[in-house]
């Protein structure tokens, strides 16, 4: 009997060219969050180049443990794990309230491995609970995560430091939009591989172009080692606090409702359907990943979802092809000098590109609304009030400022607060009883026959 085309072992150099095309197509994501979160910090080039490698070390390990599986942990579907979107907000606020900033880290990672501890211990439950996260709250949930990201593209594109005369100039803000332009181009005019890493080849082009504006700097690839090794708690041991531990495990459920939607997908096209055994053995890979991540500086993992499309796009079905691009990206996590390469990327040059990355995260989550449901008042009113909730802190930067520190580090994220707006109020529109209209028959927060004063239409003759 033929192995399943997910089982199948292609030609060496097939698997190594297919392996490293998931690898292109993910590789802007994985940099992203620790470029995001480190510059927060402050921290220097070589720390910098030090986390992102870290990050590619880890989502490598976690790429093995869901393509190849161990016991009862991994789906063995063709699944790249990286570092997911949803953490990067709220690690930016445990930054932001954390006053040694040489302690952020370390409070992020403490934060990562309890949530990734109880992630592993709650996933043969939550596996069963998914209806709980249907489309109106994932999709909400998603596109907070894309608006709460796109202003960090804006603020790239402005320069590195905002006390700079050159800060916002039009040289700068010129590089970012030519860099958006080569991507744009790149996704229009070209087809396949190309078009798949448009983004990174768009990166490559805008550092080139600001060569000659003096922007590019080499220092970070000519520091760094050919070899190196992300030495275990490098930025100081796990600190564990209650606040941070809170947040994180709201990502946590974010992070899972976003790998069982993708693994569900990710079956009906590679023709293996995910079940719930497959199911909780995949939320068991992303959360042990997540857990043991922080071990070597790296952030919580989870299933990339861009790699979907590409498994789609070009039939290819083999775990094992994953597995070869999880091969790499560990390489590449040991290769401090590939990883440093990212770190030479001008940052307005990063803010043409954030525009396209993270505005197609924003995206996605609008694709799941359109699934959602959204004829149903009830769903409207959802999405509506957990949007508004998760766009206070980006809109109103203050509007928590007289909660205590603690209790901001969850409230200054909206993405944390969005999904719990969102839970609680499906929770009580879809679940807990029916309300006293039918949701079916109205399209919009107001009756059909209400004008936005609230009076009643005239009847027309028939």
């Amino acid at each position: 009997m033929a192995d399943h085309p997910v089982d199948e072992k292609l030609p060496a150099l097939k698997m190594a060219t297919t392996g490293l095309q998931h690898v292109a197509a993910m590789y802007a994501g994985v940099v992203a969050p620790p470029l995001i979160v480190g510059a927060a910090i402050g921290l220097s080039a070589t720390d910098l180049t030090f986390l992102t490698g870290a990050c590619l070390f880890t989502a490598g390990l976690a790429t093995f443990l869901q393509t190849l599986g161990v016991w009862k942990i991994g789906a063995r579907l063709p699944f790249v794990n990286g570092v997911t979107f949803a953490g990067v907000a709220p690690m930016t606020a445990i930054v932001a309230a954390t006053e040694d900033k040489s302690d952020a880290l370390p409070v992020i990672f403490g934060a990562v491995i309890v949530a990734g501890l109880l992630g592993f211990l709650a996933a043969p439950v939550f596996c069963k609970a998914i209806r709980f996260f249907p489309p109106v709250v994932t999709g909400s949930v998603i596109t907070l995560i894309g608006i709460s990201l796109l202003p960090v593209a804006f603020g790239w594109a402005q320069g590195p430091n905002p006390a700079a005369d050159d800060f916002g100039s039009a040289t700068n803000l010129g590089l970012a939009g030519v860099t958006l332009l080569i991507v744009l181009l790149l996704r229009r005019f070209t087809r396949g591989f190309v078009k798949q890493i448009a983004v990174l080849l768009g990166l490559v082009a805008g550092t080139l172009i600001a060569i000659p504006f003096g922007v590019t700097d080499f220092g970070p690839v000519a520091d760094a080692d050919v070899i190196g090794f992300p030495t275990p708690f490098h930025f100081g041991a796990p600190q564990f606090q209650l606040a941070a531990i809170l947040s994180m495990c709201v990502v946590m459920v974010v992070s899972m409702t976003e790998s069982t939607a993708d693994m569900l997908a990710l079956g009906e096209i590679v023709d293996r359907p995910a079940d719930e055994k497959t199911i909780a053995a995949g939320l068991r890979a992303d959360t042990l990943g997540s857990a043991i991540s922080p071990l070597f500086n790296g952030f919580m993992c989870s299933a990339f979802a861009q790699n979907i499309g590409l498994v789609a796009m070009t039939k290819i079905r083999s775990r094992y092809v994953v597995a070869a691009g999880g091969g790499f990206l560990v390489l590449m996590g040991l290769c401090p000098m590939a990883a440093s390469l990212i770190a030479v990327v001008p940052r307005p040059v990063l803010g043409g590109a954030g525009v396209v990355l993270f505005g197609s995260v924003a995206a996605s989550g609008i694709q799941t609304l359109v699934r959602a449901g959204l004829d149903k008042d009830n769903n409207v009113l959802i999405v509506a009030v957990s949007l508004a909730v998760g766009i206070v802190p980006i809109t109103a930067p203050e509007f928590y400022h007289a909660f205590p520190e603690t209790a901001r580090i969850v409230l200054d994220s909206g993405i944390s607060t969005g999904c719990v707006a969102a839970v609680l109020l499906n929770l009580v529109f879809n679940h807990l009883g029916r309300s006293g209209r039918d949701a079916h028959d109205v399209t919009h927060p107001m009756e059909a026959g209400e004008e936005l004063t609230g009076t009643p239409k005239a009847a027309t003759a028939p």
